[in-house]
């Protein structure tokens, strides 16, 4: 659906609750401006159902940001007619802190409709942040190609999974996940858990990539922390994260993913 002299109209959705979404939105740019083609309007919810209608590509990185029953509507009609949907970290995640003052509980209600569905994942639970293996589950696949083993320090997301997924690269983690209402029992099977896939639906293409946590020093306060003293970057400064999530920028405009080393 590319416009005149094959411009490529991209829809970006960035924001949400606990992370950085400055550092992140500007990274995705930087990423999107390397192709000159790529025209990119920022949102930051899902209140964008007219640019999607118009829209070639799709990025989302967010944080239980919950879209609306005709929102939902909207991307899944977007996928279905062919377009390319990169969805990174939080974009699967509806989280709900608890409020009765005791000890600190996420729930994760079931609020994505048939959006888990497109998607193939909705977010339960995750394990304490820190250092873990990310494994290449298809080493011959361009998106991963040239990749090996890396450690990054990033939340390793347990999901309910939805549909035939494309499993490209994944995590291994059994055991539990404390301060989520589903922790005790999310997480006890030994099942791999996908960091990156890709899932069709109709005559489009989800690529979800659940990496990519970043949080700044002031992004905690409606949780009553005014400061966290110190800034997480994640892994955005992990070569092999930063390799894999610029292919998967090339893969959603549409151009040949290049496979070499991390860089």
């Amino acid at each position: 659906m590319a416009g005149p002299a094959g411009r490529l109209d991209a829809v970006l959705v960035c924001g949400g609750r606990w992370h950085d979404f400055d550092h992140v939105r500007l990274r995705l740019l930087e990423l999107l401006g390397e192709h000159p083609r790529v025209r990119t309007t920022v949102y930051q919810d899902y209140d964008c159902a007219a640019a999607l209608d118009k829209a070639d590509l799709l990025v989302t990185y967010t944080c239980d940001v919950r879209p609306r029953p005709a929102q939902r509507a909207a991307l899944s009609r977007f996928v279905e007619r062919g377009g390319r949907w990169l969805a990174l970290h939080g974009t699967n995640s509806v989280i709900e802190p608890s409020t009765d003052g005791s000890s600190r509980v996420f729930t994760t209600p079931r609020l994505l409709g048939e959006l888990a569905e497109v998607l193939g994942s909705q977010f339960l639970a995750h394990p304490p942040i820190e250092p873990y293996e990310v494994l290449v589950t298809r080493p011959d696949h361009p998106l991963v190609a040239g990749i090996g083993p890396f450690t990054v320090t990033d939340e390793l997301y347990v999901c309910a999974l939805h549909g035939e997924l494309e499993v490209l690269l994944h995590a291994e983690y059994t055991g539990p996940c404390r301060g989520f209402a589903e922790g005790d029992a999310a997480a006890l099977d030994a099942a791999p858990r996908p960091v990156l896939y890709l899932k069709r639906h109709g005559l489009g293409e989800v690529c979800y990539f659940t990496l990519g946590h970043c949080r700044g020093r002031y992004d905690m306060q409606d949780l009553g922390v005014d400061d966290t003293g110190r800034v997480d970057v994640g892994p955005w400064r992990t070569p092999e994260f930063l390799t894999v999530l610029r292919r998967c920028v090339e893969r959603t405009v549409g151009g040949r993913s290049q496979a070499g080393g991390a860089g």
